[in-house]
């Protein structure tokens, strides 16, 4: 069965950062609530946390480590990531009581331009988990058992928790920082040009 959990996109933007610099990119940033461990969420399922602590621990290995742990834009009723739909990569993972938050990359892909895009114009949406697993109905709830399996999180466009919203503030500033960057560069290439004798035109 897969397991699907979704959460808004509420985050703290940062332009650049050690991950992004050896990408060779200026790719847009995000921290985002993944995932709580040790509640029953909004579908009624509940995650103990060592299964959490034990799939981040293979993902980090098998996943964030190498450079290979993407995400798509929407969920797919697939267990296979799809490369020509991919939008963002998670660079990082780490807990905060029993809550998850991850380092987000937006890839320059068709996909991550659509998500960028989206970010930019206000529009809220939601970071999703998926994965493969069985569960097991204990009273109220529907305990997810030790056969689980995440794949990914995905960028999908509806948060669980009703009246969460972006923060666009932090977005500009995110986006501000990266065009006084590119700026400072054009203006060095600019001196170093004009000093020669050579002048570009902007």
């Amino acid at each position: 069965m897969i397991l699907i959990e979704t959460f808004p996109l509420t985050y703290t933007a940062r332009a650049l950062n050690e991950s992004i610099r050896r990408a060779g990119g200026g790719n847009l940033m995000l921290e985002a609530l993944l995932a709580t461990a040790e509640i029953k969420n909004g579908n009624g399922r509940y995650y103990p946390r060592e299964l959490w602590e034990r799939e981040l621990k293979r993902y980090n290995e098998e996943a964030i480590a190498k450079r290979n742990s993407m995400g798509e834009l929407d969920h797919p009723d697939s267990t296979v990531i799809n490369l020509k739909n991919a939008s963002h990569l998670i660079n990082k993972i780490w807990w905060d009581g029993d809550q998850i938050f991850g380092n987000i990359e937006i890839l320059p892909t068709p996909s991550g331009n659509i998500v960028k895009s989206l970010l930019e114009s206000g529009v809220t949406i939601g970071v999703s988990s998926r994965g493969m697993g069985s569960l097991k109905q204990v009273g109220e709830i529907a305990e997810v058992q030790d056969d689980f399996s995440l794949l990914c999180w995905d960028i999908v466009s509806t948060p669980s928790n009703p009246g969460s919203w972006i923060r666009q503030s932090s977005l500009n500033e995110s986006l501000n920082h990266q065009s006084n960057s590119y700026s400072k560069v054009n203006s060095i290439i600019t001196d170093i040009l004009c000093s020669q004798g050579t002048c570009p035109l902007w």
